[in-house]
């Protein structure tokens, strides 16, 4: 069988500049969704220890006492003399999260309680005084808000 010389050498120059474009192209595309989605696996993470840091701390503020008893008494100025629901409210922190004896916590640090605590009578619920409580926690990707209610009982 006779076989053509000029077909049986290969590919040419041109040929091989334009297959190394439309890989390199393709490869390109790939890793720029690859980029996009490494950047935002993070989110879920930072926005899930956000919701920790609010729901800890509405925890702590709810566990308080309504009200204090006696009549005279001063609140406190530092969070580990908070003993109330209302002692919280404009409570915030501006170079990261403490814990309740006012001591850094490792590793919080881009986390603040910012806007300050609210706390807010809200009337009566079902015939219960009760206090209105947001926490807002803001941190690298944002602010989660947390309500909660405390009723006098």
């Amino acid at each position: 069988m006779f076989m053509n010389r000029r077909r049986a050498r290969g590919f040419t120059l041109i040929e091989a500049i334009v297959f190394i474009v439309v890989v390199s192209t393709g490869l390109a595309g790939i890793m720029l969704v690859v980029d996009t989605v490494v950047k935002a696996s993070a989110d879920p993470l930072v926005r899930k220890q956000s919701m920790s840091i609010a729901e800890s701390l509405l925890e702590e503020i709810l566990l308080r006492d309504y009200a204090r008893s006696g009549e005279g008494q001063v609140a406190p100025t530092a969070r580990a003399g908070f003993d109330t629901v209302g002692d919280y409210a404009g409570y915030s922190t501006r170079a990261g999260i403490e814990d309740r004896a006012g001591a850094p916590v490792t590793g919080l640090d881009r986390y603040n309680i910012s806007p300050p605590v609210s706390v807010v009578p809200t009337g009566e619920l079902t015939g219960v005084a009760a206090l209105k409580v947001t926490v807002h926690v803001t941190g690298p990707v944002g602010t989660v808000s947390l309500s909660g209610y405390r009723g006098s009982y």
